[in-house]
């Protein structure tokens, strides 16, 4: 890739806004830089420079130099689509083609940043000496995930992936790096994903067969163990 189109994307490994965008470089075979970011310490001056208002990751780096800055993952995703249009395939139809299925697509991507993530994190943080109060608020999160993911089974239905029978797009590049906390979720919640959603646990396991998800995702096992490194750092637990 010429100097004028260098990618360089800040990151976290375990970061499921991250790794749709390493999903999405590597669907669409565009070469790029990785930076691994420090989160829980302090933040890089790259990083602050390059998402000064929120200091968070992902951000994408297009250019000479520091590049110009795209920050938050659904924006990178449309970016990526944009800026580089004969790499295919695309995540999303483009407006010309098929406004509405654009529309949908994008309502259904925001709908996951909304219900899945914010949502389940509450099921670990959940901490406290009043054990009613504790079990409420697990109750209440659990309850809010598990219909946010039957809803989901719902959209997706018998169709192979969200964006149709071969269509692998924007939505699930959004959900699929949700899905290794999803299980971590629901080991907190008591609950399984299997029972409450069996079509996009079926989806996800054939998510895992693509290349590009299969190498930018980590074990359910492994971010489940992050969420007790976690959960320490936050003093949640001793």
């Amino acid at each position: 890739m010429a100097g004028g189109d260098r990618l360089v994307l800040l990151d976290f490994w375990a970061s499921p806004f991250g790794q749709r965008c390493r999903i999405a470089l590597a669907e669409k075979k565009l070469p790029y830089d990785y930076s691994e970011q420090e989160l829980l310490g302090a933040k890089s001056d790259l990083l602050l420079r390059s998402n000064p208002i929120h200091a968070k990751v992902p951000v994408l780096l297009h250019g000479d130099g520091d590049g110009r800055a795209i920050c938050e993952s659904l924006a990178i995703l449309e970016y990526l689509d944009d800026a580089f249009p004969d790499a295919t395939p695309r995540l999303l139809p483009s407006a010309a083609d098929d406004p509405y299925a654009r529309a949908r697509a994008r309502f259904w991507a925001d709908y996951v940043d909304k219900k899945v993530y914010p949502v389940g994190t509450r099921l670990w943080k959940v901490k406290g000496d009043d054990e009613e109060g504790v079990r409420a608020a697990v109750a209440a999160a659990r309850g809010e995930l598990v219909e946010a993911l039957r809803t989901l089974d719902g959209e997706l239905g018998e169709k192979e992936f969200f964006g149709g029978e071969e269509e692998f797009g924007l939505v699930d590049v959004a959900l699929v790096p949700m899905m290794p906390w999803v299980y971590s979720f629901a080991r907190y919640g008591g609950f399984s994903v299997e029972e409450e959603c069996p079509r996009v646990a079926a989806w996800a396991r054939r998510c895992m067969e693509l290349d590009s998800v299969a190498g930018s995702l980590r074990s359910p096992e492994e971010i489940y163990d992050f969420i007790g490194l976690l959960r320490k750092h936050y003093g949640i637990d001793d």
